[in-house]
């Protein structure tokens, strides 16, 4: 029956399926004609602004180039292989740590902190099974739909004890950055706090999908070292794009790219207090007189 289901859902065109899923984690239909909030507004932007260049921005593979020519090869986080095929993996010439991840999923990823108790198989079910996901399929985000699929290693990147790198994730409209989204713990009890460009904590948190609420961290978040360096690295990654995601770490006083997200959550998602919903939509202008807003970014 699932499966009979994921593939009426296939056949739906991309305004509908996007409605009924908006509909189902929001519990009203998506106001598409004139987009109020931010959501909204996202979903709008995965009908009509189809820009070839986010197929290579979402592509966690082909997008390290593209980031690696306009802010430098030393912010990349270090590749140690690639494969089509899950079964081609050659643990043996991999190190102690590595980070296997698909190039087009959120989910398929493996944290390998000791080789000597990886399962193997267990880690290549995991990866086959991602490689056949595409979230073009879940929430229309159109530009996945083309990346081809595959597996990267990366080098491991460790604060030490700390089990999970911080996530800073920055809200960016045309190229500049308003908010920085960071979130901690992953793996225990994850926590999201966003920053003002300032460095100042906020008083809201998400986007979350309702029902689902994140705590606020119980500890003091310190402003990054290279803070300023990140918010350079937005302006020239984001640049000429309506809105975009930029993702960054800080090891060990060193920046990393992370990756591009154009759909927060899918664009499913809400802050809390909802009047921010609102306040992020602000910075967020559509050419609405345009059905079909093919814009090119070099």
């Amino acid at each position: 029956m699932k499966n009979l289901v994921k593939k009426l859902l296939h056949i739906l065109p991309d305004e509908l399926h996007i409605q009924l899923q908006y509909f189902y984690h929001l519990h009203r239909f998506a106001n598409l004609k004139n987009p109020q909030t931010f959501n909204e507004k996202l979903q709008w932007l995965k009908l009509h602004d189809h820009n070839s260049l986010y197929t290579t921005l979402v592509d966690k593979y082909a997008v390290k180039k593209w980031v690696a020519d306009r802010i430098g090869e030393q912010y990349i986080i270090p590749i140690l292989g690639v494969w089509e095929k899950a079964q081609d993996i050659d643990f043996d010439k991999l190190p102690n740590q590595f980070v296997l991840k698909v190039n087009h999923d959120s989910g398929g990823i493996v944290i390998c902190r000791d080789k000597s108790k990886l399962g193997k198989q267990t880690v290549i079910a995991k990866l086959s099974r991602a490689l056949k996901n595409n979230g073009y399929w879940y929430g229309r985000e159109w530009a996945y739909r083309n990346v081809k699929p595959c597996i990267i290693a990366e080098k491991f990147l460790s604060e030490g004890e700390v089990q999970d790198l911080i996530d800073y994730k920055f809200y960016c409209f045309n190229g500049i950055p308003k908010y920085c989204q960071v979130i901690m713990d992953r793996s225990t009890q994850e926590t999201i706090d966003f920053f003002d460009m300032k460095w100042e904590l906020q008083h809201f948190t998400g986007l979350n999908l309702p029902g689902k609420p994140f705590p606020h961290a119980k500890k003091i978040i310190h402003e990054p070292i290279n803070f300023e360096q990140m918010k350079q690295g937005c302006r020239k990654l984001a640049a000429g794009i309506s809105f975009v995601r930029v993702d960054f770490y800080e090891v060990k006083g060193k920046m990393y790219f992370g990756e591009m997200t154009f759909f927060p959550a899918s664009g499913f998602g809400e802050f809390t207090p909802t009047k921010w919903n609102k306040q992020f939509s602000e910075w967020l202008t559509l050419n609405l007189s345009k059905n079909n807003a093919h814009r090119k970014v070099e």
